[in-house]
């Protein structure tokens, strides 16, 4: 044995197709891309908001508003949830433990609807000033999160 009698392995090789040779070969007219002008070339995507050259919808309506790029959203607790966290310390992990926020990442805002039923010194990043003094009534403390 020796390398002229090297050969490819059994249907490795495979003859290229010869597109665009009649209408008899299968591939003629389009050769297999399927359309005519620029739907024909490769890479070819319609946008998703085309709508055949008429004006599209985003275009035809009147638009409103805008959206504040520093708006700062809080998640809101009120005193009356607080119980609910059995410590005397409430930072924004244990409202998650709780159930009462859903990620401690959130920004949390107190509010003062309700009573506190104990001294609590609650961790958040913002007060009402309803909440902040109830708080305060019952003996508790306000700490303000992220503020210098």
């Amino acid at each position: 044995m020796n390398l002229s009698h090297l050969r490819p392995a059994a249907g490795s090789k495979k003859n290229r197709k010869r597109v665009g040779r009649g209408p008899g070969s299968g591939t003629g007219k389009t050769a297999g891309a399927g359309s005519k002008g620029q739907l024909q070339g490769a890479g070819y995507s319609r946008s998703w908001a085309f709508e055949g050259g008429q004006m599209p919808l985003a275009r035809r309506i009147p638009k409103r508003g805008f959206t504040n790029i520093h708006r700062v959203e809080y998640v809101e607790v009120n005193l009356d949830r607080l119980d609910k966290v059995g410590k005397d310390e409430v930072h924004p992990k244990d409202l998650v433990e709780a159930g009462l926020i859903k990620r401690a990442s959130d920004r949390v805002k107190i509010l003062g609807r309700g009573n506190l039923t104990s001294a609590k010194t609650v961790h958040a990043h913002k007060f009402s000033e309803s909440a902040k003094t109830k708080i305060e009534e019952k003996g508790g403390q306000v700490r303000i999160i992220g503020k210098r």
